[in-house]
């Protein structure tokens, strides 16, 4: 899957942008501040969610265009000839148009001009990925970023994974709100209960496929880059362990019962999914990657990506968009060169940022290089 077209209205920095590009990765250079990574958000909202910000809606409209305008990203996407999905060898597009309801904080979503029911819509049509700086951190910060990380690692394959993890949160909120009241309808909160285990059992199994999937593609490393070790702890993962998903849920519907005055006086919900965490070693060492240096722990990322960019590209035919916001910070010569080489050999569209054009000399003519100053772009 490609982007051919990016068309934005006043979002962000961008009054109007329309970008036409092919296939092979697209590099933006230009100075901080310039619009780079706007136009690598503007993509991420492609695929369900928030964006690589996550940002309010509301902080996404341009400045100069008021509080209340709507913005608009919408995108041409095209499937190569000869993919799973278009057998009979012709291409395929698909366009996708989504921005801000006017004076709300709802997402409106349109798949070749149909109105789409949810944004969940947008996992069976398109898949991204994405790096970007704050992610540095990721595994020294707390364990919220890496449960986001590793969603949206699942969600590349398997597009339902969306629509439970919004089901189980709206149940979360509705059960949080009903004890914080403290006087309910204990067969209401049990029904919540019944589909917060349901869908979180859900989740959890999903969750433990992808890293299970994913240690064996990162098993021996990816060229330069280290193997990586994954590994999702939580209460209902744990319980997967031992249990068949059916035991597991009935578990996880008793443990929230149990739960229900813990749950009041902590004012949070102490047992689910939304409370595992990701953890991940460096298989070269043997060391956990909070550990390794920042070098290290950008490698190790990288490789966890590129895995399941792999992954993606045999399961579904497909590689995701991968969105790159500079990516070759923290990245030698040696490991740039074969990141680069990994994105040609994948055939997936990358976009890829940097403040120097020559941190991509190994790319040459195999990308297509944009300039981007004030908003503006012009081909390099």
């Amino acid at each position: 899957m490609a982007v051919v077209r990016l068309t934005l209205s006043d979002f962000r920095c961008y009054s109007f942008l329309r970008l036409e590009a092919d296939p092979r990765p697209v590099v933006l250079t230009g100075a901080n501040g310039a619009g780079k990574t706007n136009i690598l958000e503007a993509l991420s909202f492609l695929a369900p969610g928030r964006g690589l910000r996550r940002a309010r809606l509301a902080e996404v409209t341009r400045r100069e265009a008021g509080d209340n305008a709507p913005w608009a990203v919408a995108a041409r996407l095209e499937k190569p000839a000869g993919s799973r999905e278009t057998s009979d060898g012709t291409a395929e597009t698909v366009e996708i148009g989504t921005g801000r309801e006017v004076g709300s904080e709802r997402r409106l979503v349109r798949i070749d001009g149909q109105p789409a029911r949810s944004q969940a819509a947008l996992s069976d049509v398109v898949s991204t990925l994405w790096l970007t700086p704050s992610m540095d951190r990721l595994f020294t910060d707390g364990a919220v970023g890496r449960r986001r990380f590793l969603d949206r690692l699942v969600l590349g394959m398997d597009p339902a994974h969306a629509t439970r993890a919004t089901a189980y949160e709206h149940s979360l909120r509705e059960r949080a709100r009903l004890l914080k009241e403290g006087r309910f309808d204990p067969a209401w909160v049990a029904l919540l209960e019944e589909r917060m285990a349901r869908d979180g059992t859900a989740m959890a199994l999903a969750r433990r496929t992808t890293v299970a999937s994913l240690n064996e593609a990162c098993r021996k490393g990816i060229g330069p880059f280290p193997a990586a070790r994954l590994t999702v702890v939580g209460s209902v993962e744990d319980s997967l362990e031992t249990l068949d998903p059916a035991e597991a849920e009935t578990k996880l519907r008793a443990a929230l019962a149990a739960a229900r005055r813990r749950d009041f006086e902590a004012g949070a919900t102490t047992v689910g999914p939304h409370r595992s965490d990701l953890q991940v070693r460096h298989g070269n060492k043997d060391q956990p990657v909070e550990q390794c240096s920042t070098g290290e722990q950008k490698a190790v990322l990288v490789a966890i990506v590129l895995g399941q960019a792999r992954i993606q590209a045999n399961q579904r035919g497909l590689p995701p968009i991968l969105l790159l916001d500079e990516v070759t910070a923290h990245l030698d010569q040696t490991r740039r060169a074969a990141l680069f080489d990994e994105l040609c050999a994948l055939s997936a569209q990358s976009w890829l940022t940097g403040t120097d054009v020559s941190l991509f000399a190994e790319l040459g003519d195999r990308g297509q290089f944009f300039r981007v100053h004030d908003a503006q772009l012009t081909r390099a």
